[in-house]
């Protein structure tokens, strides 16, 4: 178990978070998995993510894919 997420150890958490948005990302509009995570690494909502001061970090799966998303038509 992680004591205390620093900017050193933030990276441990992210992968994960990525999983899981690419997969609603595939199932919710469609996109390939790789075009999935290509919207996510080029998204603010990640480059907010990988900023340990932002607690970002904190969000679940379901607030950081409806931030991902905003303004997306819903498929």
């Amino acid at each position: 178990m992680i004591p205390e997420v620093t900017q050193d150890n933030l990276y441990l958490l992210l992968p994960a978070k990525v999983a899981w948005l690419a997969d609603m990302l595939h199932e919710h509009q469609g996109l390939s998995v790789i075009d999935a995570i290509k919207m996510i690494y080029a998204s603010t909502t990640y480059a907010g993510l990988e900023q340990e001061p932002t607690k970002k970090w904190h969000l679940g799966p379901v607030a950081l894919y409806e931030e991902l998303t905003a303004g997306l038509p819903q498929q």
